[in-house]
């Protein structure tokens, strides 16, 4: 598994929610130029913003990172 990809991951599935990036970072209580970086995998992601992220899709931290893990053995064992 590569927590590097979790940023991708956050934007699929922002995007499979139809919510703008500006729109999910002001629910999510995250600056818009942070989650960006995220995103496009140019920056890391801390703790603090991993749980502003998982609340916002309704999820813990514990929870979100339970289904990145679940997509990424899916999806990048079996392209």
């Amino acid at each position: 598994m590569q927590y590097k990809d979790l940023g991708r991951y956050i934007k699929l599935k922002r995007e499979a929610t139809g919510i703008s990036l500006n729109k999910f970072a002001q629910e999510a209580d995250v600056d818009c130029a942070i989650l960006c970086r995220i995103e496009n995998l140019k920056q890391g992601i801390k703790i603090n913003i991993l749980e502003k992220i998982a609340n916002n899709f309704g999820k813990t931290p514990a929870e979100f990172l339970k289904e990145f893990e679940q997509y990424d053995e899916v999806y990048t064992k079996n392209p």
